[in-house]
C-alpha cells in the first residue's frame, strides 16, 4: 500500500470524499444517458423487440462478467486506474452507440459499454467501503444518492439535447465531455490502492457475503418491477391515462433520491440494522397499496413509499459486506454487486413469467413477500 494511500484511509479529508461522489455521479449520469438513445439505436439498426431485449440483455452481461475482474484489479492496482479506466472505456464506446447501425455492432459496442459501466460501479463501491471506514461515520447513502441524481442528470440531460433538435451523435458528445471533465476532476484523490491482497478471480459467495447478495438481490428486483411494470400496472389495472403513466417511476426516483441523500443522518440516528427492517417493511407496504389501491393516486403514493423504503438498504448491505471478514472484499464487493445487478435482469422477466400464468397483481405480490423478508432478515444485520 503506497504512503499516500495509507494517509487517506487513515484519515480521508473533503477532496476523497469529493472525488467518491463525483464517481457514483459519473456512474449514474453516464449510464442513464443511454436511455433515451434506445429508441433511436433500435430504429437505425432495425431491430424488432427480440433484437432489442437481447441488446440490453448485453449491457447487464458485460456489467456482471467484468465485475469480478474489476474487484481482483482494484486489490492489485488500486481504485484509481480501474475507475478511471472504467470511465475511458465508457466515453470511448458511448459515440458507437449514437452511430452503429449493424445490429451485431452495436451489442457488442453495448457489450464494452456495460463492461465499462460494471468496471466502475465495483471500483467506486470498494472505494466508498474504504473511505467510510477511514472516516469512521455512515457516508454511503450519500455516495448512492449521488449516483441517482446522476441518473437523473443523464436521463434530463440527454433527453433535453434531443428534443432540442440536436442530432444524437453531438449529443452523446456533450455528455463525454462533460465525464471528461468529471473525471479529470475526481481523478487526483481517488485512492491509489485498493483494499488489501487479491483474493480469486472467480470465487462463488459464501456465508453472510451470499445472503447479504440476495438482499441485494432483492431490493434490485424490485427496482426493476418498478421500472419495468409500474407503468403497464397504472395503465391496464388503475386506468390511468398512459401519457402519465411514467409518474409511478418518477415517484419511486423521487423518493429514493430524496431517502439516499439524507439516509447518512437517518443510518447514523437509527442503525444500519434498523433502517433495513424499517425500510424493507415501508417498502413492502408500498408495493401492497400500489396494488390493492382503489384510484391510481393512491398507488403512486405506494410507489413512492417503495422509493422511500429502499433508498437506504443497499447502501448499508454495501456498508456491512464492507465489514465481514468470510470473504475479501475484492472478491465480495463484486459479487455482491453481481448478485444485485442480477436482480435488475432476472427479476422484470421472471414478473412477467409469473403474471403470464396468473396475473400482474399476484406476481408484484411476490415481490411484496419478497421485500417482507428483507425487513424480517434486517436482524442478522446486527451481528455484522
Amino acid at each position: 500500500m503506497s504512503s499516500s494511500s495509507t494517509a487517506v484511509q487513515a484519515e480521508p479529508g473533503k477532496q476523497e470524499f469529493f472525488s467518491t461522489r463525483v464517481a457514483f455521479f459519473i456512474a449514474g449520469f453516464t449510464m442513464s444517458s443511454w436511455a433515451p438513445l434506445v429508441p433511436l439505436a433500435k430504429a437505425r439498426a432495425g431491430l424488432d423487440d427480440g433484437m432489442l431485449g437481447l441488446l440490453l440483455l448485453c449491457l447487464g452481461a458485460g456489467s456482471i462478467l467484468t465485475m469480478p475482474v474489476a474487484g481482483y484489479l482494484t486489490a492489485r492496482v488500486g481504485c484509481r486506474r480501474v475507475i478511471l479506466t472504467g470511465g475511458a472505456v465508457v466515453c470511448l464506446v458511448m459515440p458507437l452507440l449514437a452511430t452503429v447501425a449493424n445490429p451485431w455492432l452495436l451489442m457488442a459496442a453495448i457489450f464494452f459499454f456495460g463492461a465499462g459501466i460494471g468496471a466502475l460501479d465495483c471500483a467506486m463501491n470498494i472505494q466508498a467501503v474504504l473511505v467510510e471506514r477511514a472516516s469512521g461515520r455512515a457516508m454511503m447513502s450519500g455516495f448512492h444518492g449521488l449516483f441517482s441524481v446522476g441518473g437523473i442528470a443523464g436521463a434530463a440531460g440527454m433527453t433535453g439535447l434531443l428534443s432540442l433538435g440536436l442530432a444524437a451523435l453531438p449529443a452523446v458528445l456533450c455528455v463525454v465531455a462533460l465525464t471528461v471533465l468529471a473525471l479529470w476532476a475526481a481523478g487526483p484523490h481517488l485512492l491509489t490502492s485498493g483494499n488489501g491482497e487479491p483474493g480469486p478471480l472467480l470465487a462463488r459467495p459464501r456465508g453472510i457475503v451470499l445472503f447479504l447478495g440476495v438482499l441485494c438481490f432483492i431490493v434490485f428486483q424490485a427496482e426493476g418491477a418498478v421500472l419495468d411494470w409500474s407503468a403497464v400496472f397504472l395503465v391496464g389495472d388503475h386506468g390511468m391515462d398512459p401519457r402519465y403513466a411514467g409518474l409511478g417511476y418518477a415517484a419511486f426516483a423521487t423518493t429514493m433520491t430524496i431517502g439516499r441523500l439524507t439516509g447518512d443522518l437517518i443510518v447514523t440516528r437509527l442503525g444500519g440494522a434498523r433502517v433495513v427492517i424499517i425500510g424493507g417493511a415501508v417498502a413492502a407496504a408500498g408495493l401492497a397499496l400500489s396494488i390493492l389501491a382503489p384510484s391510481w393516486v393512491l398507488a403512486l403514493i405506494g410507489y413512492a413509499l417503495v422509493g422511500a423504503g429502499c433508498s437506504n438498504i443497499v447502501p448499508v448491505l454495501f456498508t456491512a459486506v464492507g465489514r465481514q471478514k468470510t470473504m475479501p472484499q475484492s472478491v465480495a464487493i463484486p459479487a455482491m454487486t453481481s448478485l444485485g445487478y442480477a436482480g435488475i435482469l432476472i427479476g422484470p422477466a421472471a414478473i412477467g413469467f409469473i403474471a403470464h400464468a396468473s396475473s400482474l397483481s399476484v406476481a408484484l405480490g411476490v415481490m411484496v413477500l419478497l421485500l417482507g423478508f428483507v425487513a424480517a432478515s434486517g436482524r442478522v444485520l446486527r451481528n455484522v
